[in-house]
């Protein structure tokens, strides 16, 4: 068995699966409620079954993992020979899993420190990836900790809606916020900020949006080196688009990853969805 420090993270990084197993990152999945059945993001929902049951107006709810789920991955990481977890997770202000982990990490056989990143989407998984190179080069729990939070830091988070009725329903955005911006008709453009989502602007049509969310990338972005994500939900040609002109935009750009949410935060945007994630080196 390896002696190793070993990074956990949760679904909602949305870190492609063959990213997460060349660094030996760990996902515990979030769970999707559609009327009466619970079904695990990324094992037994698709983001095609979850915005065809948001179309037609169906009971979709999202809960965290449970503390036992959380028990159960560190019991295996450590059986596994880790010597220590650092375990990261989407903002505590938009979800309990947080507090699931910390739960559980206090009867875990080995170290864990939790870290509320404040973050979700590959704002998340940038952290996770951050952790994981310190880790895979022989660093502390404490070293993979502050890589992580580093990276948190420095990252911002853009996203585009068609509508706020979706953050609405889900109460990650108030209902006075919402109400403006049905009444208005207007587009908006939200941000992360302390781990919320808040509207950042208010745009007349969608092609003004995202060409304003384009442009906030790239200002964001700046000359240094740095990665973006572009993600979408059931909009896969706009987000192609906006990541060729982002890719000759951004003179230092690393990684660009390109890639559809999955359920749980499909289920709180709606479909239409586009966001920009931008996480300097």
């Amino acid at each position: 068995m390896s002696r190793h420090v070993a990074i956990v993270t949760d679904s909602t990084a949305y870190l492609p699966q063959r990213t997460m197993e060349r660094h030996g990152i760990t996902s515990v999945p979030l769970t999707v409620v559609l009327g009466d059945q619970a079904l695990e993001e990324g094992n037994e929902i698709s983001t095609r079954s979850l915005a065809q049951a948001l179309q037609k107006r169906r009971s979709v709810t999202t809960s965290r993992p449970s503390p036992q789920l959380f028990a159960e991955t560190y019991r295996r990481i450590a059986d596994s020979g880790a010597t220590g977890i650092v375990s990261l997770h989407l903002s505590a202000e938009l979800s309990g899993t947080y507090d699931a982990a910390v739960v559980a990490a206090r009867e875990a056989p080995v170290p864990v420190r939790v870290v509320d990143t404040g973050m979700v989407a590959m704002a998340l998984g940038f952290c996770a990836l951050a952790a994981a190179e310190v880790a895979e080069a022989g660093g502390t729990v404490d070293e993979a900790v502050t890589a992580a939070e580093k990276r948190a830091a420095g990252t911002s988070a853009y996203f585009y809606v068609d509508t706020l009725e979706y953050l609405r329903r889900g109460g990650r955005i108030g209902a006075a916020q919402a109400l403006l911006g049905s009444a208005l008709a207007v587009k908006p453009l939200l941000q992360l900020s302390g781990g919320r989502i808040d509207l950042l602007e208010k745009v007349r049509t969608a092609s003004k949006a995202i060409a304003r969310l384009e442009e906030l990338g790239a200002e964001r972005a700046g000359s240094g080196s740095v990665d973006i994500a572009v993600h979408h939900l059931a909009a896969p040609d706009r987000a192609s688009a906006l990541a060729d002109r982002l890719r000759s935009r951004v003179p230092g750009l690393a990684d660009l990853h390109v890639s559809e949410v999955g359920a749980v935060i499909g289920a709180h945007t709606g479909p239409g969805l586009l966001g920009v994630v931008v996480s300097p080196r």
